[in-house]
């Protein structure tokens, strides 16, 4: 049976292959779990279609693959390898011990453990060592012979011993998520004209209101009241006021939507991805709970499709959750703005002329300038500020 690449969405044209987590030879289930696959945005999972035994792996981690191309193969309800592979691996024996030069191993393979030993320790490359032996093999004089050419390059490996510990590094490949990350940031910030307005919001009526109806709401809805949800309703009230936020500019056009997708950012282990929940003016708190749940779970485990991260109108980060301030976020591109959210601490405030302790917390909403006017832009983080200071508002649609 052929392991072949899924069908890749619409959108990306290529994938690379993360993790296998089955071994030649190694003995496999129905739907077990042979290779994960990273796109630019999910990691799609393949499955194996029947029992069997794991045979060759065709493409390792790190390759670049495409849709439906097969990656490697297996052998549906065979006997375990050692027992069909006895024979033939008696006859290799044989040969390799009569005819090395015969052999179809790679030069790493011919080289004896030795060899292999030195090579390793004094950390030298063995395709680069020019083998004298017996059908071209390297000896253990091949490699002093090669390491008294170059005292320099031999010596280095040697020293790091001495500094090894506080003073080690590690180096590996970005991951295609991480790349796309990267690439879409950089993207943001050359080719939008970004601002950012800040403000900053009372949130002790939320926090009143959460105590007061918290168990009677998890009682009814099965789920915790949190502050996102208040977050979403305020943005998407925002959004019916200000259409331009709401908006986004393709090519000499500006295109208007007269629905509310809003992106959540959210932190997996993979990276930073942003869900959608989509229609979100048709939603009530409770279901807006739901599916940011919903969402969170499916990110930290690496089951978002690509349906779920594709869309979405404006963003919502909240950088308040791992202690931040104040920051100012980076635009989603093609979407127009941005909110940050931010930690809750306490600061004193003059309230009718007095001097109150409340619970602040500091909005940023970056914008793209090239469609989104000051007056705009500071008139949707005031409409924010108001809804959440007086969530009343958010229930009476005033």
């Amino acid at each position: 049976m052929e392991i072949k690449v899924p069908v890749l969405p619409e959108s990306v044209a290529d994938a690379t292959i993360a993790t296998w987590h089955v071994k030649t030879g190694e003995a496999v289930t129905r739907d077990q779990v042979l290779v994960d696959i990273e796109t630019d945005k999910v990691v799609l999972e393949v499955v194996a279609q029947a029992d069997g035994v794991m045979g060759e792996i065709i493409h390792d981690s790190g390759a670049t693959v495409t849709a439906e191309e097969v990656i490697g193969k297996m052998e549906a309800g065979g006997a375990p390898a050692a027992k069909k592979n006895d024979a033939p691996a008696k006859q290799d024996d044989t040969k390799t011990d009569a005819a090395p030069a015969s052999s179809d191993d790679s030069n790493d393979d011919a080289l004896s453990p030795s060899v292999r030993r030195m090579i390793a320790e004094k950390g030298l490359d063995a395709s680069k060592i020019k083998g004298t032996g017996k059908n071209g093999r390297v000896t253990k004089e091949d490699v002093e012979k090669f390491v008294s050419a170059a005292p320099a390059k031999a010596a280095a490996p040697a020293a790091a011993p001495a500094v090894a510990g506080d003073r080690s590094q590690k180096r590996i490949p970005m991951t295609r998520l991480r790349k796309t990350i990267a690439n879409r940031l950089l993207e943001a910030k050359n080719s939008t004209a970004m601002l950012t307005t800040f403000n900053e919001v009372n949130m002790k009526p939320i926090m009143d209101l959460r105590k007061q109806y918290q168990d009677v709401f998890e009682k009814r809805h099965g789920i915790r009241l949190g502050f996102m949800s208040f977050y979403v309703k305020a943005v998407t009230e925002a959004l019916k006021r200000f259409p331009e936020v709401n908006a986004a500019i393709d090519g000499d056009d500006i295109v208007y939507h007269n629905y509310f997708d809003v992106s959540i950012a959210v932190s997996t282990p993979r990276g930073l991805v942003t869900p959608v929940l989509r229609d979100c003016d048709k939603m009530n708190l409770a279901e807006i709970e739901k599916a940011i749940k919903e969402l969170a779970l499916k990110g930290r485990d690496g089951k978002l499709a690509m349906d779920d991260l594709t869309g979405g109108n404006f963003t919502i980060t909240n950088g308040g959750v791992f202690g931040s301030l104040m920051s100012t976020p980076i635009i989603n591109p093609p979407q127009s703005a941005i909110l940050g959210m931010h930690k809750i601490q306490d600061r004193v405030m003059v309230v009718d002329g007095k001097m109150e302790i409340l619970p602040m917390m500091y909005l940023a909403l970056s914008y793209d300038h090239r469609i989104i006017d000051g007056k705009e832009s500071v008139g949707f983080l005031v409409t924010i500020k108001e809804l959440l200071e007086d969530p009343t508002r958010i229930l009476l649609d005033i």
